[in-house]
C-alpha cells in the first residue's frame, strides 16, 4: 500500500474526474476500433501494450519493460511517476490519429537534413545522464550495454598501448646490469661488493677494480682486442658517451662543536643540506673536478638518497672512452685527496644502449657518506625505450595512442554534455569525478609523452655528434618514468571505472550498500584503531629505534607494525634490544590490535553484510544486465531458427499434459526448457482464473488458443523477414524494429487491437488514476482509524491511572481507621474526590459522544486532531498527566 496520503478532492471535482475519464475511455476505444488504423496502431508507437502475453518478459507481472515511465527519476526531481513520452514507443493515440490524418502537417514538420545529422552525431554521445531520463528497464539496460561496450573497447586500447611499453626484456636487462655492478667482488681476495661498500678505501676499490671492469670490454674471450675505439658490455650494450664521476661537499664550520671541546675538535662538517654545499674550489683548482659548478649548468636533477634528499651540482669529472685513460683520471683524483671529511655523496653516472631489444639503460651508483662517518650505498637502473618506433608492432602501438587519443576526446565531449545538462549536480556523484580525474590524467600523459618523443631525437642527436661527451639523458629518462607512472595510474582507475556500468548488479549493490551502511561505524572504530596503533608506533620508535633497523624511524616503526599484523617479524631482534618492553610490547600489540580490533573491524562489515543481504531478499527481482543479454541471444537464434519460441516450449507442455495442467508440472517443464520461475508464474496467473493452482479445461482451451494466435502471427513475422521494408505504408522507426525483435517473449509484434487480450497504454493510465483516488481514500481511512486507537489506548490508560488513584484513597480510609483519626474530616474528603472522578468520567462519555456523531476523532482534552497526523506522544499523555496530578494532589 503506498504511503502516499494526499488531500481529498470535492465531489465536483471527483465527478469531473469521473466524466473526463469515462470520455477519455470511449475515445480510446473508439480509437483502437477505427478499421482504417487498426494495423498502423497495432504495429506502430500508438500500439500501447494491448498485445502483450502473460509469458512476456516484459510483462508487468515480471518486469514493467514496455511501458515507458519514469523507471528513475532524474537528479533533482521528486520520486518516479508514470508519464508517457512524446513521441515515443507508447505515445498516446491521438498523436497517431493526428500524424495519419493531416499528412501535409506531418511533411511539414519532419526534420531538415541538417538537424538529422546533427541528432545522429549527437546520438553517439548517448549515456544514461545525457537521454531521456524517462525510460524503461530494458532501455535502461540496452544504455549500460552501449556504454560498457564502447568502454571495453576503450580498455582494450589504453591496456595494448600501456602494455607494449613493458616487456620482459627489460626485467632481464636491468637485472644483468645491476648484477655486474652491484655483485662483482672489490678484489680477487675479498667478498664485499658494491652493496656493502662500508668505507671511501672501499669505494676507491670499487672504482679501480669492478667499474673499470665493468665499463670497458676491450677483449674477447679469447683474449683478442675489440677493432674499434667503443666499449660494449656483455659485447651486446653500447656505452653511450663517456661516464662522469660527481661528488657533492658541505663546508668546514657549518655545525657548532660546544666550548669545552673547541680546543680538541677543530673542524666541523655539518649533515648535507643546500644551504651548507661547500662551493670554493680545493685540491688542483685547475678543472671541473675541483672547481663547483651549479645545478643550472650541469642540467642535472636531484635526488632523494638514504640520507638526504641532493641537488644536482657539485664537482664532476667526465671520464674517458678507454680502460687507461679513465684509470688514470681515477688515480688524479685518489692521489690528491679528491674525497675528504667534507663530501656526502658521490654519483657516478653512465647509460648503455642494447639495439638487440632497442632498450637503454640510464645508470646511477651512488655512494652517501653521512656525517656519522662510513658509507652507505645505493643504486638506480631505468631501463627505458627512448626510440618509440622502430618495428611494425612499434607503429600498431602507434595506431593504439591514437586511438586512445581519440577515446579520450570522445570522453571529453561525453563529462562537457553531462555537466551541461546536470550542472553542479554532476559532481555528487564519485563516478563522475572519478571520469574526470581519468580525464585529467590522460591528458597529462599524453602531453608528456609528445615532448618525450619530440625532444628524444634531438637528446640521441646530440650524443652521436659528440661522442666524447657525457650524454645528460636523466632529465629524459626522468620524463619516462613519470610518463610510465602516469599511465599506470590511469590503467588503475580506469579498471576501477568498471563498476560504474555494473553498479546497478544485484551483487554491486551489496557491495555498496554495505560499505554506506558501515561507514560511519568503521570511521569510529578507525578512530579508535590509529589511537592504539600510533600510541605503539611511539612507543616503538622511542624504545628501538636506535638499535633496530626496522625502527629507525617513525614511519618505518608504522609500516612495520602493519607487517607484523601480517605475520612477517623478527622477534628475535625486538627481544635483543630490550629483553623486557621487548616482549611485553609484542604480546600487548598481537593480543590489543590482531586478535580484538581486527576481528571487531570484520564483525562490523559481517554483521551490515547480513543485513544488507537480507534487504536485498526482500525486494523485487529486476531485469539484470545478463537477462538483458540472453534476451538479445534469444531473438538472434530465433530468428535463424535455431531454437524454439517460448510459443512452442508452452504449446508442448500442454500437449503433454492433457487433461488438467498443474502449476508445478508445467513450472518443472519450462524450468527444463530454460525460462524463468517470474515467466511461468505470470502465464499461469494469466489463465489461472479460480486460483487454485490448476487448468481446468476451459482455462487450457483459451491458453491453447491464444497460442495458435502467436503462432500464427510468428510464422508471419518469419515470412516477411526476408522482404525489404521499402513498401510499407509508413516510415519504420527504431521502436518499431524493437517491438518486432520481442518475439521470444510469446506476444505479437504486431499490435491489433481486434485480437488483443490486454489493454492499450491510455486504458492503462486510466487505472493508474483510479488507483490513485483509492490509495488516497485508503489512506484517509487508515489515518481515522490511527485516530481511534490512539484515543482508546488514552481511555484505557487514563482508566487504569485512576484506579490506581482510588486504590490509594481506599488504603488511606482503612489506615486512618486503624489508627483511630477523625473519620468524618476524612470521609468528607474522599467523598469529594470520588464526586470529582465522577463528573470527570461523565464528561469523557459525553465528549467521546459527541466525536462519534461528528465523525471527528478528539483528543484527550477535547481537541480535536488532523485526519492526515497521528498524535504526537507528547499530546496524547498530556490528559494522561492531568488526571494523575489531580489525583496525586489530592491524596
Amino acid at each position: 500500500m503506498s504511503s502516499r496520503v494526499r488531500p481529498q478532492p470535492q465531489p465536483s471535482s471527483r465527478l469531473q474526474q469521473a466524466g473526463g475519464e469515462q470520455l477519455e475511455m470511449s475515445r480510446v476505444r473508439g480509437a483502437e476500433s477505427r478499421p482504417e488504423e487498426g494495423e498502423e496502431q497495432a504495429a506502430g508507437p500508438g500500439g500501447g501494450g494491448g498485445g502483450r502475453q502473460a509469458w512476456s518478459r516484459d510483462n508487468p507481472g515480471y518486469e514493467p519493460a514496455d511501458e515507458d515511465v519514469d523507471w528513475r527519476a532524474a537528479p533533482g526531481s521528486p520520486s518516479p511517476s508514470p508519464e508517457p513520452r512524446q513521441g515515443g514507443r507508447n505515445a498516446g493515440l491521438y498523436s497517431t490519429a493526428t500524424s495519419s490524418s493531416s499528412p501535409g502537417a506531418q511533411h511539414s514538420g519532419r526534420p531538415g537534413c541538417g538537424t538529422t545529422l546533427l541528432r545522429r552525431i549527437r546520438a553517439f554521445w548517448g549515456t544514461r545522464l545525457t537521454g531521456e531520463q524517462t525510460v524503461n528497464r530494458e532501455r535502461y539496460l540496452q544504455s549500460v550495454l552501449r556504454e560498457l561496450v564502447t568502454y571495453a573497447i576503450f580498455m582494450v586500447v589504453l591496456c595494448i598501448s600501456t602494455y607494449g611499453m613493458v616487456n620482459s626484456n627489460m626485467y632481464y636487462y636491468t637485472k644483468v646490469m645491476s648484477s655486474l655492478f652491484l655483485d662483482t667482488p672489490l678484489s680477487e681476495n675479498e667478498i664485499s661488493n658494491f652493496r656493502s661498500i662500508a668505507n671511501m678505501d672501499d669505494f676507491w676499490k670499487f672504482t679501480e677494480g669492478p667499474l673499470l671492469d665493468g665499463l670497458y670490454w676491450d677483449l674477447w674471450y679469447n683474449n683478442k682486442t675489440l677493432g674499434m675505439n667503443q666499449s660494449f658490455i656483455y659485447h651486446e650494450n653500447l656505452l653511450l658517451g663517456v661516464p662522469r664521476i660527481r661528488q657533492l661537499k658541505v663546508r668546514n664550520e657549518s655545525c657548532k662543536v660546544h666550548e669545552d671541546l673547541r680546543d680538541e675538535i677543530k673542524e666541523c662538517y655539518d649533515v648535507y643540506s643546500v644551504a651548507d654545499e661547500d662551493t670554493a674550489s680545493f685540491g688542483l683548482k685547475d678543472k671541473t673536478a675541483w672547481t663547483y659548478t651549479s645545478e643550472k649548468d650541469l642540467k642535472e636533477i636531484g635526488y632523494w638518497g638514504l640520507v638526504a634528499i641532493y641537488s644536482g651540482a657539485g664537482y664532476y669529472l667526465d671520464l674517458a672512452r678507454n680502460r687507461d685513460e679513465t684509470a688514470t683520471k681515477l688515480k688524479v683524483l685518489k692521489e690528491n685527496l679528491w674525497l675528504d671529511r667534507g663530501t656526502r655523496v658521490v654519483f657516478i653516472d653512465f647509460s648503455v644502449y642494447n639495439a638487440n631489444i632497442n632498450l637503454f639503460c640510464v645508470i646511477r651508483l651512488v655512494v652517501e657518506f653521512p656525517a656519522t662517518g662510513g658509507a652507505l650505498s645505493s643504486w638506480q637502473f631505468q631501463t627505458v625505450k627512448l626510440i618509440r618506433y622502430v618495428s611494425s608492432f612499434d607503429y600498431f602501438l602507434a595506431a593504439c595512442e591514437i586511438a586512445f587519443c581519440i577515446f579520450i576526446f570522445y570522453y571529453i565531449v561525453e563529462e562537457f554534455l553531462e555537466i551541461r545538462v546536470h550542472k553542479l549536480r554532476y559532481f555528487r556523484s564519485v563516478w563522475n569525478c572519478l571520469d574526470i580525474l581519468i580525464i585529467v590524467l590522460s591528458l597529462v600523459a599524453i602531453c608528456i609523452n609528445i615532448y618525450c618523443t619530440a625532444i628524444a631525437e634531438e637528446v640521441l642527436g646530440e650524443i652521436l655528434e659528440n661522442p666524447t661527451s657525457y650524454p645528460k639523458l636523466e632529465p629524459l629518462t626522468y620524463l619516462h618514468v613519470q610518463f610510465n607512472n602516469m599511465a599506470a595510474v590511469v590503467v588503475f582507475f580506469a579498471w576501477i571505472k568498471i563498476f560504474k556500468f555494473i553498479s546497478f548488479n544485484k551483487t554491486m549493490i551489496q557491495l555498496s550498500s554495505t560499505m554506506s551502511r558501515c561507514a560511519k561505524d568503521v570511521m569510529g572504530f578507525s578512530i579508535m584503531f590509529f589511537i592504539i596503533f600510533l600510541a605503539y608506533a611511539q612507543l616503538a620508535y622511542l624504545v628501538f629505534g636506535t638499535q633496530v633497523d626496522d625502527f629507525s624511524t617513525f614511519h618505518t616503526c608504522i609500516f612495520t607494525q602493519f607487517r607484523i599484523i601480517l605475520g612477517d617479524f623478527d622477534f628475535a631482534k625486538i627481544e635483543e634490544a630490550d629483553r623486557i618492553l621487548g616482549p611485553v610490547y609484542f604480546a600487548t600489540f598481537v593480543f590489543f590490535i590482531f586478535f580484538i580490533l581486527l576481528n571487531m573491524f570484520l564483525a562490523i562489515i559481517n554483521d551490515t553484510y547480513s543485513e544488507v543481504k537480507a534487504d536485498m531478499a526482500q525486494q523485487k527481482s529486476e531485469m539484470e544486465l545478463t537477462d538483458f543479454i540472453k534476451k538479445g541471444c534469444s531473438r538472434a537464434m530465433l530468428k535463424l531458427r535455431l531454437r524454439k519460441s517460448t510459443v512452442d516450449d508452452i504449446t508442448e507442455s500442454l500437449r503433454q499434459a492433457g487433461g488438467k495442467l498443474n502449476f508445478d508440472e508445467l513450472r518443472q517443464d519450462l524450468k527444463g526448457r530454460g525460462h524463468t520461475d517470474a515467466e511461468i508464474e505470470a502465464i499461469f496467473a494469466k489463465y489461472d482464473q479460480d486460483g487454485d493452482q490448476e487448468l481446468t479445461e476451459h482455462e487450457h482451451q483459451q491458453m491453447r488458443d491464444d497460442l495458435e494466435k502467436e503462432r500464427d502471427d510468428l510464422d508471419l513475422d518469419r515470412s516477411s523477414l526476408p522482404r525489404s521494408t521499402s513498401g510499407r505504408s509508413f516510415p519504420r522507426s527504431m521502436d518499431d524494429s524493437e517491438e518486432e525483435d520481442d518475439e521470444d517473449s510469446g506476444h505479437s509484434s504486431r499490435r491489433r487491437g481486434s485480437s488483443s487480450t490486454g489493454v492499450s497504454y491510455e486504458e492503462f493510465q486510466v487505472l493508474v488514476r483510479r488507483v490513485d483516488r483509492m490509495e488516497h481514500s485508503i489512506g484517509s481511512i487508515v489515518s481515522k482509524i490511527d485516530a481511534v486507537i490512539v484515543k482508546l489506548e488514552a481511555m484505557e490508560r487514563a482508566k487504569l491511572k485512576r484506579r490506581d488513584v482510588l486504590g490509594r484513597l481506599l488504603d488511606g480510609v482503612t489506615e486512618d481507621e486503624r489508627l483511630g483519626r477523625d473519620n468524618d474530616v476524612h470521609r468528607e474528603q474522599m467523598e469529594r474526590l470520588v464526586r470529582e472522578e465522577l463528573e470527570r468520567w461523565e464528561s469523557d462519555e459525553t465528549v467521546s459522544q459527541l466525536s462519534h456523531h461528528l465523525g471527528t476523532p478528539l483528543g484527550i482534552n477535547g481537541r480535536s486532531r488532523s485526519h492526515s497526523s497521528r498524535p504526537s506522544s507528547s499530546q496524547s499523555t498530556d490528559g494522561l498527566a492531568d488526571a494523575g496530578g489531580l489525583g496525586g494532589s489530592h491524596v
